[in-house]
């Protein structure tokens, strides 16, 4: 067994609650290179991100059905990847918020393997924890523009 933790962090200067909302909804995430394709299939309860939403994920590196299991906004939201292409092992992906001096603390923190028989170890070392980390990060960095864009406009 070969899972992997992959942890990103990112201040981004803007209020919590923008940045919560924002990183909820992962319609957003297409503004990195790496992700194709993202909606949200099932909306969860009380908030369409919120427990028990469906999200589905198209990336250059495979196709994710992500299911809401932790809601508390603006602070935290957790998920387990139900199904994937190829097939992975998830234990958790978490984002936690906080604020500080000069905007909102993002974590973003996945727990996973690539279920690959021979193959898997290898593949979640050498390709799966460097292409979400970078994923991750340009996500992030997309809220940080985008979110930043529209604290500017205020």
């Amino acid at each position: 067994m070969t899972v992997e933790t992959v942890t990103v962090e990112r201040l981004i200067d803007a209020p919590i609650d923008d940045v919560f909302a924002w990183l909820t909804a992962t319609t957003n995430y297409t503004g990195s290179p790496l992700v194709l394709r993202c909606a949200l299939t099932r909306q969860g309860q009380g908030a369409p991100y919120g427990v028990g939403a469906v999200r589905s994920h198209l990336w250059a590196i495979g196709w994710f059905r992500e299911r809401i299991t932790h809601y508390d906004a603006p602070y935290c939201t957790e998920y387990v990847v139900d199904r994937s292409l190829p097939p992975s092992r998830h234990e958790l992906g978490r984002m936690t918020f906080t604020e500080e001096a000069g905007g909102t603390r993002v974590c973003w923190t996945t727990r996973a393997e690539v279920s690959v028989p021979l193959f898997g170890p290898f593949l979640t070392r050498r390709l799966m924890r460097p292409i979400i980390a970078g994923t991750f990060g340009n996500i992030l960095d997309a809220a940080d523009t985008a979110l930043t864009r529209t604290s500017s406009r205020r």
